[in-house]
C-alpha cells in the first residue's frame, strides 16, 4: 500500500510541473528594446561646473564688498594740497599750537608804567574762527581764547548760518587805565591779557551783536551761553549786566588776582 501511495505521488507531481512549463512565457518579462534605437543610460549631473560658477560668484562679491568698505586712496592732487595746508598751518603757528594762528611780536614797551607785554603775538585767528583784526596779547590769553572758541562760542552757535566764521574785536593790546579813567590802575588791555569781543559773525554773513541781541531770541541765548563759559578759561568775563561800560561787547581776560574768576 504504501509502495503504491509513493508512486501516485511522484506521478502528480510530475504532471504538474510539465503542465507548469507548458504554460510558461518563453521569454522573459524584461523589456525588449527596440531597433535603431540605443539603450538608455542614466547620467548624473556634473555639478563640477556649476560649484566652480558658485564659487567665482561669491569671490566677485566678496571683493566687491572689501572694495567698497576700503578707503578710496586719495589723489596726488588732494595729497599735495592736504601737504601744503599743513605746512602753510606749521609756519603760521604761535605759542606752539597750530589752531592759533599769527605772528610772534616779541616784547611790547609800554609808554606808561605798567604797561608792556614781555613776550607777545599778534593773533589773526583761532580755530578757524578768524578775527577782524590782528591781535596783541601773550600765549596765556590766547590759549584762554582758543579754550573758549572750541568750548563756548562753537557750541552756542552749533551749526546755524554755517556756523561761526569771524570775532569781531573791540580792543585788544592798548597801554591805558580802566576805562580810561585818570589815576586808575592799569587795565589789562595794557598788561597783553585782554580782548573784547562786540559780534560773533557767521558763515552767512548774519551777525550776533552784544549791543543788538542780548536777551533777544535765539541769538541772545547764544550770546549768554558765550559769556557764561568764558568764565574759568578767563579770571574776568563782564558784559552788558556788569556796567554801562560793557553794554555793547564783552570783556575777558586772565588777570588772575582774585580766588576764581569774576563773571557778571
Amino acid at each position: 500500500m504504501r509502495s503504491g501511495g509513493g508512486i501516485s505521488l511522484a506521478i502528480c507531481l510530475g504532471l504538474w510541473a510539465g503542465a507548469g512549463q507548458a504554460n510558461a512565457p518563453d521569454q522573459s518579462l524584461r523589456p525588449v528594446v527596440r531597433a535603431g534605437s540605443e539603450p538608455v543610460v542614466a547620467v548624473q549631473p556634473d555639478t563640477t561646473q556649476e560649484v566652480s560658477t558658485e564659487k567665482s560668484a561669491k569671490k566677485k562679491q566678496r571683493k566687491g564688498l572689501f572694495r567698497a568698505l576700503r578707503p578710496k586712496k586719495r589723489s596726488k592732487k588732494v595729497g599735495l594740497f592736504a601737504s601744503k595746508k599743513k605746512r602753510e598751518l606749521a609756519r603760521g603757528a604761535v605759542c606752539g599750537d597750530t589752531a592759533l594762528q599769527g605772528e610772534p611780536v616779541g616784547h611790547v614797551p609800554g609808554k606808561i608804567s605798567g604797561c608792556g607785554v614781555a613776550d607777545a603775538i599778534k593773533l589773526r585767528s583761532v580755530s578757524g574762527v578768524a578775527l577782524s583784526q590782528r591781535s596783541v596779547m601773550d600765549c596765556g590769553t590766547a590759549k584762554a581764547l582758543k579754550r573758549w572758541v572750541d568750548g563756548g562760542l562753537k557750541p552756542a552757535v552749533g551749526r546755524r548760518g554755517g556756523g561761526a566764521a569771524k570775532i569781531k574785536v573791540a580792543a585788544h593790546y592798548s597801554c591805558r587805565t580802566r576805562n580810561n579813567k585818570k589815576g586808575a590802575r592799569i587795565s589789562e588791555h595794557g598788561k597783553g591779557r585782554a580782548i573784547d569781543i562786540s559780534a560773533v559773525y557767521l558763515a552767512d554773513g548774519s551777525e550776533l551783536s552784544v549791543l543788538k541781541h542780548w536777551g533777544q531770541g535765539w541769538r541772545g541765548k547764544a550770546l549768554k551761553k558765550m559769556h557764561k563759559v568764558a568764565c574759568g578759561p578767563f579770571g574776568t568775563v563782564l558784559g552788558p549786566n556788569a556796567d554801562r561800560y560793557h553794554r555793547d561787547h564783552f570783556h575777558f581776560d586772565t588777570a588772575r588776582y582774585r580766588s576764581g574768576s569774576y563773571c557778571k
